[in-house]
């Protein structure tokens, strides 16, 4: 049974930083593309950033290119999101999710297999 549970989010200020962890099980971590979504309110969800878990692959939106870094540890079956020069416009509610690698194209449409809860993220002006 697939499970991914993401943490990390909170309250920070404009320009803060804050990592955003996502912890996988049920499932071996070969092989796989996992993708960090966001969803404010009123707003369509929003694919930021993928990794596939052999790490060799990485992939950022333009909204947040430069200022987020995705990561991959595989020996805890998790992976993070760094989250730097936060605005408030990144406040919404975050999301890990996880694909196939032969199905990697399916992040470009939110069409992953597994998702997790949210975790929300506010930044204050």
């Amino acid at each position: 049974d697939v499970q991914l549970q993401a943490s990390g989010g909170g309250l920070v200020q404009a320009g803060g930083s804050l990592r955003l962890s996502c912890a996988a099980s049920g499932f071996t971590f070969d092989n796989y593309i996992v993708g960090w979504f966001r969803q404010a309110p009123g707003k369509e969800r929003e694919g930021l950033s993928c990794i596939s878990t052999s790490a060799d692959i990485t992939y950022y939106a333009d909204s947040v290119k430069g200022r987020f870094t995705i990561s991959s540890d595989n020996a805890k079956n998790t992976v993070y999101l760094q989250m730097n020069s936060l605005k408030p416009e990144d406040t919404a509610v975050y999301y890990c999710a996880v694909v196939s690698l032969d199905r990697a194209w399916a992040f470009v449409v939110g069409g992953m297999d597994s998702w997790g809860k949210g975790t929300l993220v506010t930044v204050s002006s």
